[in-house]
């Protein structure tokens, strides 16, 4: 295995690491003075936001504050949140609001979550009416693809809060959004960005019968980290989800990805790796977790460009295609991704690609 740094203080004192804090600070480590975003360009970031506004759209750039939505912005796209902004689960990681975080649905993500029965008591049809989240809108396909028309989007990325309460968990709005997006823009390619579906695979099959170019869903940590990071989620569901995924036929680009800071040792990281490499998946993303707010969890520490750099390397070695830096996020620059594909997955051949701190 590559050189990793292994604990919260390893990176102290490096030339591309990250200061830290005396350990037991509880302001925790400090950031890097790299650790900065780009300033938008005004008016094309308005101009963006002025077409979402206007077809009242949630996107994932502004629900999950995601780091890099003033330079998304300013370039004229955007990853679009469908189902509504409010999820059933309560990930200790996302700014999204959740129901169970609300109260509205004590013991939400009952049904579905905890694998397709019911659990504390909740199922499915009592998650629906304590969570109020109503169905899914049918007009919301059409104006996500009028939304990509009007920016002219050559790649269409689209994702959601999870739905538990739902049946088919979204599965069926997901397929109506590919299609929609591919009658508004037939050269356009549409990646998707799924939940685990509470591990249905006929929700699934109902997803990757539309024809999604690129199918991702995020394994976003190590399993041992899930009970705090993901505790209604299960490492091996999303797992076997991956695996599914990338035996479809016709078989789109499989993606997942992972955040660094939480509290996770490079073996670890590296573990998930082989997991990837073994389930069939094609690329995979890392970037920082950096806190989208004061109750969501710290983080344990900055990840290094070097850090970085050495994963990518490993999963480069396992045949997997890495984006990996600290501002990577599963949509940023998408597109690339979709630049050099083929038919064969294998064609992709070992490459990585590291997005350095500036």
């Amino acid at each position: 295995m590559a050189d990793l740094p292994a604990s919260r203080t390893a990176a102290a004192g490096r030339p591309d690491g990250a200061a830290s804090q005396p350990d037991g600070d509880p302001r925790g480590p400090r950031k890097p003075a790299w650790l900065k975003v780009r300033a938008p360009v005004p008016g094309a970031f308005r101009a963006t936001g002025a077409v979402l506004d206007d077809l009242r759209l949630h996107t994932v750039c502004d629900e999950a504050r995601c780091p890099n939505k003033g330079e998304c912005f300013s370039a004229g796209t955007a990853t679009f949140l469908i189902l509504g902004d409010v999820c059933t689960r309560d990930c200790g990681f996302c700014a999204v609001g959740s129901a169970r975080a609300g109260g509205a649905a004590e013991g939400g993500g009952g049904g579905r979550a905890a694998g397709g029965g019911e659990a504390d008591g909740t199922g499915e049809n009592d998650l629906e009416r304590t969570t109020g989240l109503g169905v899914p809108d049918p007009d919301e396909p059409a104006r996500l693809a009028e939304a990509a028309r009007r920016l002219g989007l050559a790649h269409v990325v689209i994702t959601s809060v999870t739905r538990d309460d739902l049946a088919d968990g979204g599965a069926g709005q997901f397929a109506a959004a590919i299609g929609a997006a591919r009658s508004a823009l037939p050269r356009a390619t549409v990646e998707v960005l799924v939940s685990d579906f509470g591990g249905d695979g006929a929700a699934l099959d109902c997803v990757l019968a539309a024809r999604p170019d690129v199918l991702g869903h995020n394994l976003e940590t190590v399993p041992r980290l899930y009970p705090r990071v993901r505790p209604q989620a299960v490492y091996e569901r999303s797992l076997e989800l991956l695996g599914r995924a990338a035996a479809a036929r016709p078989r789109p680009l499989v993606k997942t990805g992972l955040m660094l800071g939480l509290g996770e040792s490079a073996g670890e990281v590296v573990d998930v790796l082989r997991d990837c490499a073994g389930a069939g998946v094609d690329v995979v993303t890392l970037g920082q977790y950096l806190q989208p707010r004061v109750d969501r969890l710290p983080v344990e520490r900055y990840a290094t460009t070097g850090e970085f750099a050495a994963l990518s390397k490993e999963g480069t070695g396992l045949g997997l295609r890495v984006l990996a830096g600290p501002f990577v996020r599963s949509s940023y620059h998408a597109a690339e991704l979709l630049a050099t594909r083929s038919p064969e997955p294998s064609a992709y051949g070992p490459r990585a690609r590291v997005v350095s701190a500036p």
